[in-house]
């Protein structure tokens, strides 16, 4: 087995995770609307973070196991994505379209808020911009991801 196949397989396996924090964030929002009750944005920003570290963790295994090459410094969260939507020549296609992109570096950003005030200081209006788009975020993020899957899985039958 190759390394091509572990790294499909742990996206696929983080892909199915991310989907329940997606079914979580959109839950406990609609709790939030329903209740007013501020203790559901805890929850709701947490599940957002959280989609965004998933996502960052598939990221980093690429970028270590496929790329052999991953970005530090202090924007490192900023260059990860770009290597990603980025193609390798000789190596590999863009992991994710300029599309999911744009719409990954909303949570990146949001990520950071999360971890650096007090959640009683979100917006909800921000929250629910977030949550609003987390679906389709996610769903464009799927899509992108299971081609990449399905590269890596036909690079693997090719060196057996």
């Amino acid at each position: 087995m190759s390394h091509y196949v572990v790294v499909a397989a742990r996206i696929e396996e983080e892909l199915a995770d991310l989907e329940r924090v997606v079914t979580r964030a959109e839950s406990l929002w609609a709790k939030y609307e329903q209740s007013g009750d501020d203790g559901f944005l805890d929850g709701v920003a947490l599940n957002l973070h959280g989609f965004y570290a998933g996502i960052e963790r598939i990221f980093e295994e690429i970028a270590r196991t496929i790329d052999t090459s991953a970005p530090s410094g202090s924007d490192w969260h900023r260059s990860l994505i770009l290597q990603m939507s980025a193609p390798v020549v000789g190596l590999r296609p863009a992991a994710i379209s300029r599309t999911s992109r744009f719409c990954l570096d909303e949570y990146r950003g949001f990520r950071h808020v999360v971890r650096n005030i007090y959640t009683f200081n979100l917006r909800p209006t921000r929250l629910q911009e977030l949550t609003v788009g987390l679906r389709g975020c996610y769903t464009a993020l799927q899509h992108d991801l299971s081609e990449f899957r399905a590269f890596l899985q036909q690079v693997d039958r090719g060196t057996e």
